[in-house]
C-alpha cells in the first residue's frame, strides 16, 4: 500500500449495503489478497481482532483486518441485533486504537452502530467513520436513482411496487435493479414489468390487500389474504391480528385523506401535513375518493367487530374472521331503490 495514505481504522457503517460493498472493495484494492483477513463479530472475539492487527503481515507489507456485523445482525424487522460483539470485546478494541499496530488497517463494519457510541468516538478519533444510510422515506427516490445510473427510467408506480415486494433492505433492493435493469436493456420499466419479474420477498405484501380493498375486488383481497398467511412463519392466528392491524391503520389514512380532500387540500400537500411520501398520498387520494365518507365509517365499525371477534368474542378461526371482514369492507353498497 506504498504511497497510500490510509487511516489506522475505518468504521463503516449504515443501511445502504451497496455502498458499504463499494467502500470495502476500494478498501481491500489497497493490499495484496493475502494480506487481508475477513472476519464475522459472531465467531470472533475483540481480543482476536487485536492479535491478528498486531501479527503484521507475514508478506511484509500492509494488513488489512475486517469484522463484518460488529452490531450483529437483526433476525427479523424491528427485533433485537444478536451476534455483535459485547462491551468487553469493544474495550480491548478501543484500547489498541490508541495505539493502533503500524501498517494494519482494522476495518468494523456494522448496520446500526452510532457514532456517539465508545466504539464509534474511538475509531473517529483514530481513523475514519464512513456512514451509508437511505432513510426510508426516500426510498423511493433511492430506487429511481439507482435504476437511471444503469440507464434505466421506472416509472413513480414501479419504484413503489419494487418497494413493497422487497422490502426497504437496500442490497436486496439493488439485487432486484440490476436484474430488472438487465431485463430492460435501457427500455422503460413500469409496475406491471416489476410485478411480473420480481418475486415478492417483503414480509407481509399487503399493498397487494389494500388495492384490491380499494377497488372493492374481493377476489384478489381474499387471494392476497391467503398468499399472506401462507408465507408468514407465524402460525394464522397469530398473523390475523397483524393483518387486521394494517387494515385498520389503511382505512385510517383514507379517511384523513378524504377528510383533507373534501377541504380542498391537493395531495402534495395533504403528503406535507401526513409526512407522507408525495407518491404515497397521490395513491391514497385516489383510493379514498372511492368511497364515501359514511363508507369509510362503517368500514372502521366492521374493523372494530373484527377486533373483537380476534379478542376471543367469535368461536371462529381468526384467519377465517379476517377474511369474513374482507368480503364485508368489498362490498359495494346498494344502489338506491328506485320509487314504484
Amino acid at each position: 500500500m506504498a504511497g497510500v495514505d490510509l487511516k489506522p481504522v475505518y468504521l463503516i457503517t449504515g443501511t445502504d449495503g451497496p455502498k458499504i460493498e463499494t467502500a470495502l472493495r476500494r478498501l481491500r484494492g489497497h493490499f495484496a489478497t493475502e494480506s487481508i483477513d475477513v472476519m464475522n463479530a459472531a465467531e470472533t472475539t475483540g481480543d482476536d481482532a487485536v492479535a491478528l492487527c498486531n501479527a503484521g503481515s507475514l508478506f511484509g507489507d500492509g494488513r488489512l483486518v475486517v469484522v463484518e456485523d460488529v452490531d450483529g445482525t437483526r433476525e427479523a424487522e424491528g427485533g433485537r441485533r444478536r451476534g455483535g460483539w459485547k462491551a468487553a470485546d469493544v474495550d480491548v478494541v478501543v484500547a489498541y486504537l490508541k495505539s493502533p499496530a503500524p501498517a494494519t488497517v482494522l476495518a468494523l463494519v456494522a448496520s446500526d452502530l452510532k457514532r456517539s457510541s465508545p466504539l464509534g468516538k474511538a475509531c473517529a478519533k483514530a481513523g475514519e467513520v464512513l456512514e451509508y444510510s437511505v432513510e426510508k422515506k426516500k426510498l423511493h427516490s433511492w430506487i429511481a436513482g439507482k435504476f437511471k445510473e444503469r440507464g434505466v427510467e421506472a416509472d413513480p408506480d414501479a419504484c413503489a411496487a419494487l418497494l413493497q415486494l422487497v422490502g426497504d433492505d437496500p442490497r436486496a433492493l439493488a439485487t432486484e435493479i440490476d436484474k430488472l435493469s438487465t431485463w430492460a436493456a435501457g427500455e422503460p420499466i413500469g409496475e406491471r414489468e416489476v410485478e411480473a419479474l420480481v418475486a415478492p420477498t417483503a414480509e407481509l405484501p399487503i399493498f397487494a390487500l389494500t388495492d384490491a380493498l380499494a377497488v372493492r375486488d374481493a377476489a384478489r383481497a381474499l387471494g392476497a389474504s391467503e398468499t399472506i398467511f401462507e408465507r408468514e412463519t407465524k402460525t394464522r392466528r397469530d398473523t390475523a391480528p397483524r393483518l387486521a392491524g394494517a387494515l385498520g391503520s389503511h382505512v385510517g389514512r383514507l379517511r384523513s385523506m378524504k377528510k383533507l380532500g373534501a377541504e380542498g387540500v391537493q395531495p402534495r400537500d395533504a403528503a406535507a401535513r401526513l409526512r407522507m411520501h408525495p407518491f404515497y398520498a397521490a395513491k391514497l387520494y385516489s383510493q379514498a375518493d372511492g368511497f364515501s365518507a359514511e363508507e369509510l365509517h362503517s368500514s372502521v365499525a366492521r374493523l372494530a367487530e373484527l377486533d373483537g371477534a380476534l379478542k376471543g368474542r367469535s368461536r371462529l378461526a381468526p384467519d377465517l374472521e379476517v377474511q369474513r371482514a374482507l368480503v364485508d369492507l368489498t362490498r359495494r353498497p346498494e344502489p338506491p331503490s328506485r320509487p314504484t
